[in-house]
């Protein structure tokens, strides 16, 4: 014996064109024999064409859009980005990253061999000992020098909270 929601789904099915051949052919048969199965067909027909002659779609008032932009209007439009972004600051970025890559060109350049013949196969660029460059990060990286960072770290949390609630309290002040 199906339950409730399986008998509802097969109907549904049946009412929408989703089943199978078969399946119709079973449901069709089952309206027949079966007083719940129609029963649940006709509750189910009757609540489908009440949904198709609904209309769903509510349309707005004619002054929403009106009611709309009005609200906006009432906040401040925030400024265009070239107002509030200092060009110096974005100048000495890229001023940083040029002089980087200037730097790292004419570096590899100076490590090149010229004495050598024109054939491309016989430059060969010096040996480097890495070894000397090892560095142990353990005798800076200790206790002592942990907390000072963090504690750095708390103290510049706190400074940039204390702004943020500055500025808050300044807007709540304007707005009053």
């Amino acid at each position: 014996m199906y339950s409730r929601e399986q008998i509802e789904q097969h109907i549904w099915d049946y009412i929408d064109g989703l089943c199978t051949p078969a399946e119709k052919e079973m449901v069709e048969k089952l309206l027949q024999a079966d007083p719940e199965w129609n029963r649940v067909y006709l509750e189910l027909k009757d609540f489908n064409t009440l949904v198709a002659k609904t209309d769903l779609i509510d349309q707005p008032s004619m002054r929403f859009s009106k009611n709309v932009m009005d609200e906006v209007a009432k906040y401040r439009v925030a400024p265009p980005a070239n107002s509030y972004v200092n060009k110096k600051i974005i100048y000495g970025i890229a001023a940083f990253f040029v002089v980087t890559i200037v730097a790292s060109i004419l570096y590899g350049i100076s490590l090149i061999d010229f004495s050598s013949s024109n054939s491309a196969g016989n430059i060969k660029l010096p040996e480097v000992d890495y070894s000397k460059y090892q560095v142990n990060w353990n005798q800076y990286l200790n206790s002592p020098v942990m907390y000072i960072f963090l504690f750095m770290d708390v103290i510049a949390g706190l400074l940039l909270l204390d702004r943020y609630l500055r500025r808050k309290n300044e807007k709540l002040r304007e707005s009053h």
